[in-house]
Formats: C-alpha cells, sequence, structure tokens
C-alpha cells in the first residue's frame, strides 16, 4: 500500500482552555471550522474518531507521521471509512512523512487540533510540544505511562491555560449505557441509598476487565504493531486501560466533584503480571515473522510474556475502591471482551455483569442488601415517568431472583465501543461551543494520571 496514493480525512475541533477548566475559544459552531491534525497514528483509535463527517469540522486533514506500517494501516482505515457502502465519509488527507514529522506539525497554524492515539512512549512529550506551539490537543487513553512523565502532564496542563487551548483526553466508556444508567442509579435515594466507604479487603467499588489481543474491529481481524506488546511503547495494564476504569470509578462516585490528586488518593496496594503469547500467536495478530529485537527481555523459551495484567487497591476521597484488568489472548467464539462494576450501597448494590448469562452484553442488576424493600422505588426510578425513562424511553425492570432485578435496556441503545468515539466528538464539540470544560475535569483528569502512575510504582513497574 502506498501512502501517496492516499487523500483521506480527518476530523476535530478547536479549543482553549486554562487550568481551572474555564476556556477562551473561537470556534462559534459554524459549518468546517475546525481543523484536524493526526499526529504519528498507531493505533485503530485515531481512526475511529473518523468513523462519521461532522459539519463542524473540515474534511481536509493533516497527517504528520515516520513512514511505516502504522500510518499505512491507519490511512487503510479511514479508506474503508470512505469507500463503504453505508453512509461513506469523504475524509481527503495531506500527508507529510519525513522523519522530522513532529517539526514540520509545530509549524501549522495555531489552533489546530492535534489528534493523538499511538504508541504511548512518547504521547507526553508530543502532548507538550503541541500545546507549548498553542495546538489543541485531543488525545487517546492514556497521556502518560511512565511515573517519572507526570509532572510533564502537570505542565502540559498549566502550559495549555497561559496559552488558551484546550487538553482532554478520549473517555469512551463514560457513554456506555449500562455505565450510565449505574451512575444514575447511585443517585437515587430510594434505591441505592448512599456509597459505602468500603475498606481495603471490601472494596466500595470494583471494576474488571478482559481484554483481548486478537478481535474483530469495524467488522476485520485487528492488526497490532509488534510495540503494541512492549511495555515500555505501549504501557502496562495499570498505566493503560486501568485509565477507563479509574476515570469511571471518579465519575460515577463523585459527580462533578473536583478531586485533589494530593490530597484526595491514596494507593493502598498494586500488582502486575504477564500473558503469555506464542510465536504463533504473535505472527497472527502482528503479520511478524518473529520478535522484535525490542521485545527479547520478555522472551522465555520461545514464548512472549506480556506485562498486560494488573491490580490496584486505592482510596479516592471516604472510598475504597478497587480496579482490575485482565488480557487474553482471543476470546471465546461469540464473545469479546467484558466488564464487572459493582457498587455498594447502604441500600442496595448496584451490579453490571457481562458473562454467559447475559450473553456477553452488558447487564445491569440491583441487588438489595435485605433490610428494605425497594422494588417500587426502583420501579418508579427506571420504568415511571422519571428520569432514567426520560433519557431511554423503553426501559423495563425484570425480577432475576430473590431481591435481584435486571434493568432491561432496548438494543438500539447498545451502540457499541466504536460509536462510542463518535459520541464523545459530539460533545467535546458542544464544550468547544460553549467555550469551557466542566471545572472538575482538568483536576479530576490529574487525579486519574496520578493514580495509573501511583499504582505502577506501588507495584514495582515504574523503568
Amino acid at each position: 500500500m502506498k501512502i501517496q496514493g492516499y487523500f483521506l480525512l480527518v476530523l476535530v475541533l478547536i479549543m482553549s482552555v486554562n487550568f481551572s477548566g474555564c476556556q477562551k475559544s473561537a470556534f462559534t459552531g459554524d459549518d468546517a471550522k475546525l481543523k484536524l491534525i493526526t499526529l504519528d497514528p498507531g493505533h485503530f483509535h485515531a481512526a475511529l474518531v473518523q468513523k462519521q463527517m461532522y459539519r463542524q469540522i473540515s474534511p481536509n486533514v493533516s497527517l504528520y507521521a515516520p513512514e511505516g506500517p502504522d500510518i499505512e494501516d491507519h490511512l487503510g482505515r479511514i479508506e474503508g471509512f470512505n469507500t463503504r457502502s453505508d453512509n461513506p465519509t469523504s475524509w481527503v488527507s495531506s500527508i507529510y512523512t519525513g522523519d522530522d514529522f513532529l517539526d514540520r506539525m509545530l509549524m501549522d497554524e495555531p489552533g489546530s487540533i492535534v489528534v493523538l492515539a499511538g504508541n504511548n512512549s512518547a504521547k507526553t512529550d508530543y502532548i507538550y510540544a503541541a500545546i507549548k506551539a498553542g495546538m489543541n490537543v485531543l488525545a487517546d487513553k492514556p497521556m502518560v505511562i511512565f511515573p517519572e512523565k507526570f509532572d510533564l502532564l502537570v505542565k502540559s496542563f498549566e502550559k495549555a491555560g497561559k496559552n488558551d487551548v484546550l487538553l482532554y483526553d478520549i473517555m469512551t466508556e463514560r457513554h456506555e449505557v449500562t455505565t450510565i444508567l449505574q451512575k444514575e442509579l447511585s443517585q437515587v435515594e430510594g434505591v441505592f441509598g448512599t456509597l459505602k466507604a468500603g475498606t481495603p479487603e471490601n472494596p466500595a467499588v470494583t471494576k474488571e476487565s478482559v481484554h483481548h489481543f486478537f478481535k474483530y474491529v469495524s467488522g476485520n481481524p485487528i492488526k497490532r504493531p509488534g510495540w503494541f506488546f512492549d511495555p515500555a511503547q505501549r504501557g502496562e495494564a495499570l498505566t493503560d486501560v486501568s485509565t477507563h476504569l479509574v476515570d469511571l470509578i471518579q465519575w460515577e462516585c463523585y459527580p462533578e466533584q473536583i478531586i485533589d490528586y494530593k490530597n484526595d488518593i491514596e494507593m493502598h496496594d498494586a500488582r502486575r503480571w504477564t500473558t503469555q503469547i506464542t510465536p504463533g500467536q504473535f505472527s497472527r495478530v502482528t503479520g511478524l515473522s518473529s520478535y522484535p529485537e525490542y521485545l527479547a527481555p520478555y522472551v522465555d523459551g520461545g514464548s512472549l510474556n506480556v506485562f498486560s495484567n494488573g491490580e490496584m487497591v486505592y482510596r479516592i476521597k471516604d472510598t475504597w475502591a478497587k480496579v482490575s484488568v485482565l488480557w487474553e489472548f482471543q476470546a471465546p467464539e461469540g464473545t469479546g471482551d467484558t466488564h464487572y462494576s459493582i457498587m455498594q450501597g447502604t441500600k442496595s448494590n448496584l451490579i453490571i455483569r457481562q458473562g454467559p448469562e447475559e450473553n456477553y452484553k452488558p447487564t445491569l442488576y440491583v441487588e438489595s442488601g435485605g433490610g428494605e424493600n425497594i422494588e417500587k422505588q426502583l420501579r418508579n426510578a427506571v420504568a415511571g415517568n422519571g428520569r432514567l425513562q426520560k433519557m431511554y424511553p423503553g426501559l423495563e425492570i425484570e425480577k432475576a431472583g430473590e431481591k435481584i432485578w435486571k434493568v432491561v435496556i432496548p438494543d438500539k441503545y447498545r451502540v457499541g465501543h466504536e460509536a462510542h468515539f463518535i459520541q464523545v466528538t459530539e460533545k467535546y464539540l458542544g464544550y468547544l461551543k460553549d467555550g469551557k470544560l466542566p471545572a472538575w475535569e482538568i483536576p479530576n483528569m490529574l487525579a486519574k494520571y496520578y493514580t495509573t502512575t501511583e499504582a505502577l510504582k506501588k507495584a514495582g513497574g515504574s523503568r
């Protein structure tokens, strides 16, 4: 595939922000006023931002990257969006692939939006360089994978405030319907009561996710770059996928409240371990015939040992929480990535399961703590004329056991992971038009990345 033969899209937005969350913005919501720049795309998430067109965003995108398979794969995904039969996109990309791609990008016009989703080893440096040059940054998680780079992330937010630009990360899981409903029900006192404090041994909130190296994206088998298996380039579970789970704990337990990482986070314990990948599995998912040299330290007996699993227990404000991330090579036929979550309240527990009984679809259960009959309040909250029914018409409650109820969610609300990127972008465009971010977003992003990097330090994984 020759890069020169591609002219494609890109999307994004324009914004500015100071450290407190307020921001100035020249964006008025007019059509095609925003310019997107994609920098060094190495993850398929960079393409998912462009899965549809947006009236506020120009179809013309600038792309800066080193020449190689990462950019070729990215362009192939955009071409797939442009040529699909159902609602094709019409992105047009101008591409620069010289060795000085970063310097060339920094010469681009101020006010552009830099989209970052790829190799994480330089991501924090990329962020700071773009912010310093007066560019806005929309970054896929994680913004930082090394504890020693956390201070540079803090500096990036400070510089963003001084330069009136916006730095923001893509938190797709906030748009998953069962998670939204779990959050909403935790605010219904008659159903949930109040959030328990928990203990390190029995945290009040637990979130676990299982992911797979080989899976299908947009109907095609995923191709992972070799660096995806290197903790020094991709990051470990504690600083990568855990970002989403830590974010959800903050977002659900303390909605719209500022979290001060210096005072509100205490890391209690953390650990990390590996997943073994055979040479055949590695070749299947990467297309490479052998392990690259940089993976040699992780090869034992011919198999690759990937630091892709992690667990942390920590205190956030008055709440004890636990986060676990596991990676396997491939899910059984008909299954996929899974999520488990529990919030323990004084009246009930709100639990998301995604196992065989749920046909591997995330399903929200409400389990009474036994002290009160909450069924009437639950039915009123979900299936009555209340806020949840207005948010998602058609919600129902179904008995699932003794003092256990299932929230029945119409399939039309289960849009899937890829569609969440569109939802994040549309919400972000609304922030741009408003000219500000919520005041809690920036301090809570810092709290989130402080939590993940402190977990890696606690587990002994810091380089």
